[in-house]
């Protein structure tokens, strides 16, 4: 009996024994999945919030809003698109509203929407980030909106309404701020493309659901397939026309880029802050390349560097017409803070800029005069420099200097190799 007793209380006491170990122990990272958020905040139309939090969280992540398309869910845009997986990668919170219309589209057409805190879809969206803001330390100087069809029409109204919210956008297959306008949640002519205002006309549409802002405006980026029957394709050219007015740029492309970022594709960008994707023979239901939105957002690409300013010529070291393209210029350009004119030394060696391009002497090459241009990151060595005592910037492989041509001061003198010769064309100063 005694000794069946000690039996007992040993099994006991190695049981709890290990539930309290179980219980110290860390518990094993769980899964991220979406999860719906109630009392969010002011949600006059009563939509609904999902979030995504990924395992890893960057110390302030960024947030990125994803807005579906007509009959579509929160859970649809999770699923449909790869915002969630690249969360896992960058480490930023996407927050998937989720309409509770009778069609599952968006209120893109009312006064409330159409004007700043003036209610509706659009401040429901809103208080969903600034509660993500607030509880999981989401940074309000990198938040983003993005969405397609519907969403695409909401991620603009978004970018006019609430520019005090928004950085950047990336619109896929959607309309101008205010085309829908008007009594009824589906505008016929709109849709239709026979829609047409001059520039100025679709600017102050934007401009007026803020009145007095003089603050700065989110970047845009546009996709739109050719063959478009929902939302026919011509609403992709009035929305250029639209966004390039409110951001003060001209609506002449500073630089085309045809087969890409798919072929038959053309990119055009309208300095830094307009881009505009047209997808050769998609329809409405177009394409959704989620990691080149992410890219224009600048999530997960390395922090801007710093300007290269010619201490002869005071103008920057550029990449010309802000191209992307590999084999685009290096040239001195009038210092105007553009992306095109920051760049990142790395422990390599390499001169960065747009975080995953590198200043190259063209060809490999090594003897003087050679140009200087971007190129696709590969470790070579012709994309090494190293920045001498007196301001110089000299190759690692040819042992010569960046040289403004001919020792030129004007926008557009092209950046070369040159025997190192201590001169000012020579001189670099970072700002």
């Amino acid at each position: 009996m005694a000794h069946g007793t000690s039996r007992t209380a040993a099994i006991f006491i190695t049981t709890l024994l290990t539930c309290l170990a179980a219980l110290l122990l860390p518990a094993p990272a769980q899964a991220a999945s979406l999860q719906e958020v109630r009392d969010f905040g002011y949600n006059p139309s009563g939509i609904k919030m999902f979030v995504y939090v990924p395992a890893t969280v960057a110390a302030k992540p960024a947030v990125v809003v994803g807005v579906h398309w007509c009959h579509g869910t929160a859970q649809d845009f999770y699923t449909g698109t790869q915002y969630a997986s690249l969360a896992d990668r960058y480490g930023y919170i996407v927050i998937y509203p989720s309409a509770v219309s009778s069609d599952g589209c968006w209120d893109v057409h009312s006064p409330s929407v159409l004007t700043h805190n003036g209610g509706g879809d659009a401040q429901g969206i809103v208080s969903m980030v600034k509660y993500v803001q607030q509880h999981y330390n989401g940074d309000p100087g990198r938040t983003f909106v993005t969405g397609h069809s519907s969403g695409g029409m909401m991620t603009n109204v978004l970018l006019g309404s609430y520019p005090d919210v928004f950085q950047a956008g990336a619109s896929f297959a959607g309309v101008p701020f205010g085309c829908f306008a008007g009594p009824a949640s589906w505008n016929t002519d709109c849709a239709e493309g026979r829609v047409n205002k001059t520039a100025q006309q679709w600017g102050d549409l934007v401009r007026g659901a803020y009145p007095g802002y003089s603050g700065p405006r989110p970047r845009v980026q546009l996709w739109h397939g050719t063959e478009d029957d929902v939302l026919r394709f011509a609403n992709f050219g009035e929305a250029i026309e639209q966004w390039t007015n409110v951001l003060g740029v001209s609506a002449t492309p500073t630089s085309t880029e045809y087969n890409t970022p798919r072929s038959t594709w053309t990119r055009t960008r309208y300095g830094s802050q307009v881009e505009a994707i047209r997808e050769q023979g998609q329809p409405h239901n177009l394409q959704i390349l989620a990691d080149e939105a992410i890219r224009f957002f600048g999530i997960g690409q390395q922090p801007a560097g710093t300007s290269l300013v010619g201490a002869q010529s005071g103008r920057c070291l550029d990449v010309a017409s802000a191209s992307h393209t590999n084999g685009a210029a290096a040239q001195l350009w009038d210092c105007n803070g553009g992306t095109n004119q920051q760049w990142t030394s790395t422990s390599g060696g390499e001169l960065r800029v747009y975080g995953d391009k590198c200043l190259d002497a063209t060809g490999q090459g090594t003897s003087a005069g050679t140009t200087v241009q971007i190129w696709d990151c590969n470790g070579q060595a012709n994309q090494k420099w190293a920045t001498q005592s007196d301001g110089s910037i000299k190759g690692t492989q040819s042992g010569l200097c960046l040289d403004a041509t001919n020792q030129g001061t004007a926008n557009g003198t092209r950046i070369a190799l040159w025997t190192c010769s201590g001169t000012a064309n020579q001189k670099w100063i970072r700002r």
